[in-house]
C-alpha cells in the first residue's frame, strides 16, 4: 500500500538491513529518549555511513546498544558529542530540543520569543575582546518597535556590561532572561563611546511577517520592483503570492529581492519563490536532493523523482502563482543570507541571470527535517513521556548542474553595508538598494566613487542565529513511503 507523510513531520524506516530497528523497544524508560536519537540518526541522517557509531552493524542487539547508550545520561551529549559528524565543523547545523512546541510555533508558524529588535554583532576595531552592536530593523507589533529605538542604533554594553566576545551570550542569548537594557552608543569608527542613552526591551512571544518592504520605483525608463523578503515561513505562503500580484500588476520590468537579513526556511517556499521570479520554467528542474547512502540508493530505485523540486505554477491549496517571467534579477546579500536563500540564487543561477550585491553568503547547502520518539518518527503518536525531538541534517541541496558552493556566493558586485550609514530600508537612498538601482539603470558594476564604506570587521553573530531555528533549512514536501 503506498502514502504519503509530510517529510518534516516523518516517516516509517525501510531499511530491514538496521540491525535495531525501531520495533524493538525492549530497552529501559531511562534511556528511551536516547534510544530514539540513535534510531532516528541511524535511519535519516546525511553523514550516517560516516559516522562508525551510526553503522547498520555497530549493535549486533538491542541489548548491545542499550549498553552503549547507558553511558549517556544526557541526551544532548550523546547527540553532540558522539553521533553528530564532527560536530561543530563538518556539521554545524543539526540540533536536538527538548520542547518540541516551541520548534513547531518558530519554524512553521513564525513565532518565537523575541524584543523584536534584529541586530548584529561586531568585534571592535582593532579589539580581540571587545564587540558591540547594531540595530538592522524592528519588527512591527513588537516591544522594540514601541520603543525608541531603530534601524542604525549602536549599543556597546548590555544592562551596562560592556559586550565581550565571553559574555554576549549570557547577557543577550540566555534562555533565562526575559528583558534587558541595551546601552547605546556612538559609532566612533568602529570603537563606539557610550553617549548615555538606553532603551529596555522585552521578549514577547510574536509571529514576524517575512514580507517586509514590497514597493516600486520609476527610474530612468524603468519600472523597477522592490521585495525585502526576512524569512522562507510557510504559512505566510499566500502573502508572498499576493506580493507578487502587486508587482505584477505594478508591470515592473526589473527586481530587486532583498534577502541580506533571510536566514532561511522552508524549501517548498524557495521553490515558490523562484517560480514567482520566473514562470517560464514550469515542471523543469529547479533543485535536486542528495541523501544519505540508504536513502538515496532507495529513491534512485525506486522513485527517483522523489529527489527533485521542479519549478512550479500553483501553491499548495491550488492558487495560480504570480509569476514575472523575468529573465534578470538582482539579490541583495550578506553573510546573513542562508540556506534558502542561498537555495534561490543556486536555483536560478543555470535559468536567469543573477546578479548579487552585497557580501558573501553564509554557505549553508544541506536541509533538515523534525524528527519525532513515535513509530514512524512522526508527530502523531509521538511518545507522550517527552517533548524532546531532533532535527538533523538529512540532505543536501543542488542545482539542475549538480552545484552549490559549501563556502557561500561570493556576490557579483561586492558592497558591504556601511554600519555608519545603514539608511532606511526601502528607500532609494538606501546604499545597496541604490547600489541595486544604479545596476539595473546603466549596468555598472563598479562601486561609486563617493561611497564610504563603515565596514570594518567581519560579523561576528547575530540575533537570528540564536533562535531555536536558526539558518535552518527544511523539507516539507509530501515524502512516498511504502508499508
Amino acid at each position: 500500500m503506498k502514502r504519503f507523510l509530510p517529510v518534516f513531520t516523518l516517516l516509517v524506516l525501510l531499511f530491514v538491513g538496521i540491525s535495531c530497528n525501531k520495533d524493538e523497544n525492549n530497552f529501559p524508560d531511562e534511556i528511551e529518549i536516547q534510544n530514539f536519537i540513535w534510531k532516528g540518526l541511524n535511519a535519516y541522517y546525511f553523514w550516517q555511513q560516516d559516522v562508525e557509531n551510526l553503522a547498520d552493524n555497530r549493535f549486533s542487539s538491542q541489548t548491545e546498544l542499550n549498553t552503549f547508550l547507558e553511558d549517556y545520561s544526557e541526551p544532548q551529549d550523546l547527540f553532540y558529542n558522539t553521533l553528530l559528524n564532527n560536530y561543530p565543523t563538518t556539521d554545524k547545523y543539526s540540533w536536538i530540543v527538548d520542547d518540541y512546541v516551541a520548534l513547531e510555533l518558530q519554524l512553521q508558524q513564525g513565532i518565537s520569543g523575541t524584543t523584536g529588535a534584529e541586530f548584529g554583532l561586531v568585534p571592535e576595531t582593532g579589539s580581540l575582546t571587545d564587540v558591540y552592536g547594531y540595530i538592522k530593523y524592528v519588527i512591527p507589533g513588537s516591544d522594540a518597535a514601541s520603543k525608541n529605538i531603530q534601524r542604525g542604533d549602536i549599543f556597546h554594553a548590555v544592562n551596562g556590561t560592556e559586550l565581550t566576545r565571553d559574555n554576549y551570550r549570557q547577557l543577550l542569548f540566555s534562555s533565562t532572561i526575559s528583558s534587558y537594557t541595551l546601552n547605546l552608543a556612538d559609532y566612533n569608527g568602529g570603537n563606539p563611546t557610550d553617549n548615555g542613552q538606553s532603551v529596555s526591551l522585552t521578549k514577547t512571544e510574536i509571529q514576524e511577517n517575512p514580507i517586509f518592504i514590497t514597493s516600486t520605483f520609476d527610474v530612468m525608463g524603468k519600472k523597477i520592483g522592490y521585495l525585502m523578503y526576512n524569512g522562507f515561513t510557510s504559512v505566510f505562503d499566500n502573502e508572498l503570492n499576493d506580493a507578487f500580484a502587486t508587482l505584477k500588476n505594478e508591470g515592473i520590468t526589473d527586481l530587486v529581492l532583498d534577502l541580506r537579513y533571510n536566514p532561511g526556511g522552508s524549501v517548498r517556499t524557495a521553490t515558490y519563490l523562484s517560480s514567482m521570479v520566473t514562470g517560464q520554467f514550469t515542471g523543469e528542474l529547479f533543485t535536486q536532493e542528495k541523501w544519505n547512502d540508504k536513502w538515496q540508493n532507495y529513491f534512485e530505485q525506486n522513485n527517483p523523482s522523489r529527489l527533485n523540486n521542479n519549478f512550479v505554477d500553483q501553491i499548495v491549496g491550488g492558487s495560480a502563482i504570480n509569476s514575472l517571467n523575468l529573465s534578470d534579477v538582482v539579490i541583495l546579500t550578506t553573510g546573513g543570507s542562508a540556506s534558502a536563500s542561498e537555495l534561490v540564487i543556486n536555483g536560478l543561477n543555470p535559468y536567469i541571470n543573477v546578479t548579487t550585491i552585497g557580501t558573501k553568503t553564509e554557505g549553508k547547502y544541506v536541509a533538515s527535517i523534525t524528527l519525532y520518539d513515535s513509530d514512524n518518527y512522526g508527530r502523531d503518536g509521538a511518545n507522550p513521556n517527552h517533548t524532546w525531538a531532533m532535527q538533523p541534517i538529512v540532505l543536501e541541496e543542488q542545482n539542475k548542474l549538480g552545484e552549490n558552493d559549501q563556502d557561500g556566493f561570493d556576490p557579483t558586485i561586492e558592497f558591504p553595508e556601511d554600519r555608519n550609514n545603514l539608511g532606511v530600508l526601502g528607500e532609494v537612498t538606501e546604499p545597496l538598494l541604490e547600489r541595486a538601482i544604479v545596476f539595473i539603470t546603466t549596468g555598472s558594476k563598479m562601486s561609486p566613487t563617493n561611497t564610504t564604506i563603515g565596514f570594518d570587521t567581519v560579523e561576528l553573530t547575530n540575533s537570528k542565529k540564536h533562535t531555536l531555528v536558526g539558518s535552518n533549512m527544511y523539507v516539507d514536501k509530501e515524502l512516498f513511503v511504502i508499508d
